[in-house]
């Protein structure tokens, strides 16, 4: 609440100093991302999904992974979230394309050649082995992600991606969602197990 009131009156000497409607706004937008925090990102997520899972069946309705990329590369951003009893049950790094940059104010592209990352909800295919060992292929499920499977985008380990959070930033892919090896290990045993596609989400 402290930062919240600090940002109002913050905008508030700012409209004194004739700055722009619009860059008022901007603050407005910068100081709401400040203050929302790692755990509502993630509520708002999960009241979405589960209500496209009442219409989806053919999905599974018991875990979830989600990529964050509101957090930096160097920390934990991708969970796996349960759905029964609402809770993160593990996470660890994922690394992003390399067309949406490093830093702040990353961009995203659906589009072939871009190596962004695509927003949005994906479904988790079949597997094949590749250039990274066994991959999955993934499906876009949103007009944001669309091309993803046209795309080769697909869920893969990669041995230059850290295990454990850094203050640094991580490696980057060409477009993939890519996971340290020991984490990935985890994760396909529960991809492999689910009798119903896995649903991943990548959110900003």
């Amino acid at each position: 609440m402290r930062n919240v009131i600090l940002g109002v009156f913050a905008i508030g000497v700012l409209c004194g100093f004739g700055i722009s409607p619009k860059s008022i706004r901007k603050i407005q937008n910068e100081s709401r991302l400040e203050i929302v925090t790692k755990e509502e990102r993630i509520s708002e997520q999960i009241v979405a999904i589960k209500s496209m899972l009442k219409s989806n069946p053919k999905f599974n309705n018991e875990i979830v992974f989600l990529l964050d990329m509101k957090i930096m590369s160097g920390k934990n951003r991708f969970f796996v979230y349960d759905l029964i009893h609402d809770k993160i049950i593990d996470q660890g790094l994922v690394a992003h394309g390399l067309g949406s940059g490093m830093f702040s104010d990353l961009k995203f592209s659906n589009e072939n050649n871009s190596y962004c990352t695509s927003l949005g909800k994906y479904y988790i295919g079949k597997s094949y082995f590749g250039e990274f060992g066994k991959a999955y292929k993934l499906h876009g499920l949103e007009s944001t992600n669309s091309n993803a499977f046209s795309r080769n985008i697909v869920l893969h380990q990669y041995d230059k991606v850290p295990y454990e959070e850094q203050n640094a930033y991580i490696c980057n892919s060409l477009g993939c969602p890519m996971v340290n090896q020991v984490y990935y290990s985890r994760i396909q045993k529960l991809i492999d197990n689910s009798k119903s596609n896995i649903l991943l989400d990548i959110y900003y």
